[in-house]
């Protein structure tokens, strides 16, 4: 094989729509945009959903669900990251310090992911239950 060789697969290019070269063609003429209005003339398009004065279907419907918008400055913290930490008391400011958090961070959560040998005590971190058991296994303790 060449480089001057190569070529699409059969039947996976289709040819330009050559529009307004006669009748024969099948898109002379008006050249597929039918008769008159807005769409058969050129830069006749409104805004996505506009729909001629009436109310868009996207107004139309009723507003559902709520986004956060402190929901990316929740944090997960893995128990290997509090394993990592040097320190035996650890809160969102320790945390922070380290790197293992960022600094826009409001809240963290130690999650069940690797594991935990040393003694950690945490005040104003939350935990899941089972990371809760893992820390409490090891001799942690949770201060509020």
């Amino acid at each position: 094989m060449r480089l001057n060789t190569i070529k699409p697969g059969a039947g996976s290019k289709s040819a330009r729509r050559r529009v307004g070269r006669g009748m024969g063609s099948g898109l002379g003429k008006t050249c597929g945009r039918g008769h008159k209005g807005q769409k058969s003339r050129a830069g006749g398009f409104h805004k996505v959903g506009f729909e001629g004065g009436q109310m868009p279907l996207q107004r139309r419907l009723p507003k559902r669900g709520f986004v956060s918008l402190t929901r990316d400055r929740n944090v997960e913290v893995r128990l290997s990251e509090l394993a990592k930490l040097p320190v035996e008391e650890v809160d969102l400011l320790v945390l922070k310090q380290a790197g293992v958090i960022p600094a826009d961070a409001l809240s963290a959560k130690v999650v069940l992911s690797g594991e935990i040998a040393k003694k950690v005590v945490l005040r104003g971190v939350g935990a899941t239950r089972g990371a809760r058991a893992a820390i409490e296994a090891a001799g942690g303790s949770f201060a509020e």
